[in-house]
């Protein structure tokens, strides 16, 4: 096996991992928002906030703003997940679009969730570390490809 596969291999591995704890994510936060737990969507989402501070009498908007956070958690994590099979081959495509839907959520979490200060370190951080390592590795993974082509 030659240094380009192990990158894709790595990069799909991570995404798999990825995209599965974005799927439970979206589903944990939907099913919340549908049983009328705004206080416990969010505070799964944002660990580091005192659940207590967060009771309110909240109008159904918010509950329907969130649930539509955990339907984009959910389609997000299902397409990386679907990605991860073709990054293990090295294809392009998934590898962009990976790195559109799962990089591009990542880097709003982290500009808004992580710099906030509303999370601890795990598992979203965790998880912003796992899709940075998954790009970056894909993305050797292809310029050692293009290398090898010349």
């Amino acid at each position: 096996m030659n240094n380009k596969k192990i990158y894709f291999k790595v990069s799909s591995v991570l995404w798999l991992i990825w995209g599965f704890v974005h799927i439970m994510a979206g589903v944990i936060t939907d099913y919340a928002i549908l049983n009328g737990d705004i206080v416990g969507a969010v505070s799964g989402i944002a660990d580091a906030i005192d659940p207590n501070s967060l009771k309110a009498n909240y109008p159904n908007a918010t509950g329907a703003i969130i649930g539509q956070h955990g339907f984009n958690l959910l389609w997000i994590g299902v397409t990386t997940f679907i990605c991860s099979i073709f990054i293990w081959k090295g294809n392009k495509n998934a590898i962009l679009l990976a790195i559109l839907t799962g990089g591009l959520a990542d880097v709003g979490y982290f500009l808004f969730m992580d710099l906030g200060g509303y999370v601890r370190f795990a598992p979203g951080t965790l998880m912003t570390i796992v899709s940075s390592l998954a790009i970056v590795s894909s993305l050797i993974g292809l310029s050692k490809n293009k290398q090898q082509n010349y």
